[in-house]
């Protein structure tokens, strides 16, 4: 008996091929990149990496070793257009150009981003220059997140922690302690928006509702991340539920390549 014959689709990111590097101990951003992902044209493929249960700067720093290992299991015949590294304190640590350097060993692609090279270009794109933090960490890894920003040239006078170190249990915060949170950091001043810091955290329900009523952008890990991969792979997608930066989305906002190591 012979072979079958076949014809070929066309791939199914005909559109646009998205890669997303997630930490094992990540319950959140996974999911949220599915809310948003545009139901034909633009694939997305996730890897993980061995991250630990509790966040700290050692156990951060570790994940290092393992960032080229774990871009190196996304599918090797995908021409990628992004892909993105989903660890905001590890970025922090890392450095942004490491962690570029570090995905592109494993994988080749267009473009690499990560959560605060994602809020330095969302910051660009909105004008901001003073955000409010809220964090789930430790004193440490939230100093070194507000050394990050300000070596960018964006100054964080307002900071407030869960002081969380366990990764399941930053997944369960829920929505009106963030809210809480948001509003708190909101209502010292001197900010032109707040950043909620952490891809495990539940954002995306909080986010136009607190830029309503507080009158002030609401920026998130998850939320800069996964705009700045669309933004960096040209896809056209806006969402009134995402807050300022995703309604602007696509309407002629300029956004700095800073951040994005792109080719």
């Amino acid at each position: 008996m012979g072979a079958l014959s076949y014809t070929l689709a066309p791939p199914l990111g005909h559109r646009a091929n998205l890669g997303l590097v997630v930490l094992r101990s990540d319950e959140t951003l996974e999911a949220d990149f599915r809310r948003v992902l545009p139901a034909e044209g633009v694939a997305l493929y996730v890897t993980r990496i061995p991250s630990s249960t509790e966040v700290s700067s050692e156990t951060l720093a570790a994940m290092e070793q393992h960032i080229s290992g774990a871009a190196g299991l996304l599918p090797p015949r995908v021409a990628f257009d992004c892909i993105g590294y989903g660890c905001t304190s590890a970025s922090a640590l890392i450095g942004t150009e490491q962690v570029a350097t570090l995905v592109r060993t494993g994988r080749m692609t267009r473009a690499v981003t990560d959560p605060l090279s994602a809020l330095v270009a969302a910051c660009r794109a909105l004008g901001l220059r003073r955000l409010g933090l809220v964090t789930p960490y430790v004193a440490t890894v939230s100093e070194g997140l507000r050394g990050a920003l300000k070596g960018q040239g964006i100054a964080t006078p307002v900071l407030a922690s869960f002081e969380e170190a366990e990764e399941t249990r930053v997944a369960r915060i829920d929505a009106p302690s963030l809210a809480g949170a948001v509003r708190h950091v909101a209502g010292q001043g001197g900010v032109d928006a707040v950043f909620l810091s952490c891809t495990n955290l539940r954002t995306f329900d909080v986010i136009a509702p607190l830029e309503a009523e507080l009158g002030l952008p609401v920026l998130s890990s998850n939320q800069v991340l996964i705009w700045h991969m669309f933004e960096t792979a040209g896809i056209a997608e806006r969402r009134s539920d995402l807050g300022a930066l995703w309604t602007r989305y696509g309407l002629g906002a300029e956004v700095s390549p800073h951040g994005c190591d792109s080719l």
